[in-house]
């Protein structure tokens, strides 16, 4: 299907991404997963749990392959690649720009993705690894949630998580699944998640000083603090109204997303409405707290420059 890895799409703690081709022409993203521990039942059951999600917001699983300790899964391919590559300080400069009602469109397309992950499955999905890298784009920027690699599921019934390790991505890591001091795990981790990813959309997370940011949390502190004195969001900052308007939305919606306490935050469902709403209708979400409970160094877990590192501790 590779031509023996030709193509390389990706690179993650996983393994990596290849392009493919099925016998009947259709392109497909083939991710190898790295040798793991155990006789595949986790992965089997992974892969047949997501099979079984049918959204026009998340990817769809094709396929896998498993032969001893070799463990492929096999996606449709999404020609724009991940988000992360249109917004991060590294993105490809050749890549085409996204216009802000693209990114409005891809911020409610996620969220309805995830809606659905927590609400439309007969199994509850928690994914605990939103971000850039796992929202991909097709031919015309539709959005899809990638890679489930620390998805966790649970009955409809509940509504709280029960975990054993740390999962997720340093800089999107809701704090509550670090420090249970704060709160339980649940779908506001996700929400959390997205909250993050939406202040990276709008650009903030690159307009601050390397020098100043030092931790997840400060973060949140430094925009909530530019939006409430009325300067110019985005990377660039815009003069357009309407895409001004747009901005400052998403901005509101990721600061109440972020909460550092879950209870705060609100529901992937009210998320929706925000977005969709008029921005006279939000109301300024309060300001997140910083205390030394909420510290990101804290708990063992180490702090990366990349916001990209990959935790999984037991």
């Amino acid at each position: 299907m590779t031509k023996s890895f030709q193509v390389k799409l990706g690179q993650g703690g996983y393994g990596a991404v290849y392009k493919g081709e099925l016998l009947n022409g259709c392109p497909v993203a083939i991710k190898m997963l790295k040798s793991t521990k155990g006789n595949g039942e986790d992965f089997i059951n992974e892969v047949d749990s997501i099979s079984k999600t049918s959204h026009v917001n998340v990817v769809a699983l094709l396929g896998f392959c498993l032969e001893g300790r070799k463990k492929a899964i096999i996606y449709e391919f999404m020609p724009n690649g991940s988000l992360d590559r249109f917004i991060s300080n590294t993105a490809n400069k050749t890549s085409p720009s996204l216009t802000w009602e693209n990114l409005y469109e891809i911020a409610i397309g996620t969220a309805r993705g995830l809606e659905y992950l927590y609400r439309g499955c007969n199994t509850r999905i928690l994914h605990f690894d939103i971000k850039p890298h796992n929202i991909l784009l097709d031919e015309d920027f539709c959005p899809k949630i990638s890679d489930f690699g620390l998805a966790k599921l649970y009955p409809r019934k509940e509504s709280i998580v029960s975990i054993s390790e740390i999962r997720g991505t340093m800089g999107y890591l809701a704090p509550e699944v670090w420090n249970r001091k704060i709160g339980r795990v649940s779908h506001k981790s996700d929400v959390y998640s997205f909250g993050m990813v939406l202040l990276d959309m709008v650009g903030e997370r690159n307009t601050m000083n390397a020098e100043d940011y030092t931790t997840e949390i400060y973060f949140p502190d430094w925009v909530y603090d530019k939006l409430e004195q009325g300067s110019k969001l985005g990377q660039d900052g815009t003069n357009n109204m309407v895409e001004n308007d747009i901005a400052k939305k998403m901005t509101i919606v990721g600061l109440w997303c972020i909460q550092t306490f879950p209870t705060q935050r609100p529901t992937i469902s009210r998320v929706i409405e925000m977005l969709e709403g008029s921005l006279e209708s939000l109301e300024m979400p309060p300001k997140p707290v910083i205390s030394a409970t909420c510290n990101t160094n804290s708990g063992g877990v180490d702090s990366d420059e990349s916001s990209s590192q990959m935790l999984e501790i037991p």
